[in-house]
């Protein structure tokens, strides 16, 4: 059905941390000045991306994994469900503190599919910009009473972030986004969270928004577990291609073409976003332009392509 990359529109979501860098930095016609995610590659119910080429054009990645899972070789995978979810976040403020649980708590307690691992490659970040990643409690008990009693400054550890730099957020892990950070997010596609502390800011109707303690002290790892990911490269004409993580449930790249490089797709389908630059993609002599801001699905029979330009990329498989 399709032998081309399956182009999607994103879909934006409002948050209170929002703001507008998804229009001046990509060009997005954004709904509001409050403007946090964009949700660029999803199946997920909560924001389904729609399909903007080819025979499937005007149904969702979530109608097309449902009725055409040969598109990404669904047979030989055990997922009901599109397993993946990539999002681009403007954090015009500080995003609350959070956690997420691991499918096994996702599926007992909420009857979702999937928990909450994910990762983050900044595209963009101010001067001294930093985010939470962690925690000091060294016991349950010592957890809940840091929570308790908001010994926030003794109890988060806080981490300095430039562009260009990887973080892996395993289910888990204690985390906030700090305020002047630009993210592309790949992630398990699941919209569980559970809000530790929100810096005791209310919304436009004056209401402090709802915290979750005893959900987050029960799936928080204790200790904190940092985890280093191991970082190759490879040179594919001219194309750099550095793997960024390779993890159970997402393996990430990030890719660098100055010119043209010859793949092959070697996976169930591919996730792409163009993150810089521009170019095209070529696919059995068809040319497809590319751009900053582009997003897309290779499916499984795809095979063989071509890429061509000067442009970045943060390309994941499941």
């Amino acid at each position: 059905m399709y032998k081309e990359p399956i182009f999607l529109e994103s879909v934006f979501q409002e948050r209170i941390w929002g703001g507008q860098k998804l229009q001046t930095e990509f060009g997005y016609k954004i709904p509001n000045e409050k403007t946090g995610e964009a949700w660029v590659i999803s199946a997920h119910p909560n924001g389904p991306s729609v399909i903007k080429n080819g025979p499937l054009a005007g149904k969702t990645l979530e109608e097309a994994w449902k009725e055409h899972g040969e598109l990404f070789n669904k047979n030989a995978s055990n997922n009901e469900e599109y397993p993946l979810l990539v999002k681009i976040l403007d954090a015009n403020a500080d995003l609350s503190v959070q956690v997420h649980p691991d499918d096994h708590y996702a599926r007992t307690v909420e009857g979702v599919p999937y928990g909450k691992t994910e990762c983050w490659y900044v595209l963009s970040a101010e001067e001294g910009a930093e985010l939470v990643l962690g925690h000091h409690a060294k016991t349950k008990d010592e957890l809940e009473k840091m929570l308790q009693n908001q010994e926030w400054e003794s109890f988060l550890r806080r981490k300095k972030v430039k562009a260009g730099d990887f973080v892996y957020v395993p289910s888990g892990t204690i985390h906030a986004i700090g305020k002047g950070i630009v993210i592309l997010e790949t992630q398990q596609s699941s919209d569980i969270t559970y809000r530790v502390y929100d810096y005791d800011r209310r919304d436009d109707n004056g209401q402090k928004r709802d915290l979750h303690l005893d959900r987050s002290i029960e799936v928080t790892t204790v200790p904190h577990q940092d985890y280093e990911t191991e970082q190759s490269e490879r040179i594919v004409g001219d194309l750099t291609e550095k793997k960024l993580v390779e993890a159970e449930y997402f393996t990430v790249y990030h890719w660098k073409l100055s010119g043209e490089a010859s793949l092959t797709l070697q996976h169930d389908f591919l996730q792409v976003s163009v993150t810089a630059g521009k170019g095209s993609i070529i696919v059995d002599d068809h040319v497809f332009f590319i751009e900053k801001g582009t997003h897309f699905v290779l499916p499984h029979e795809v095979g063989e392509y071509q890429l061509s330009g000067e442009a970045e990329f943060v390309v994941s498989h499941a």
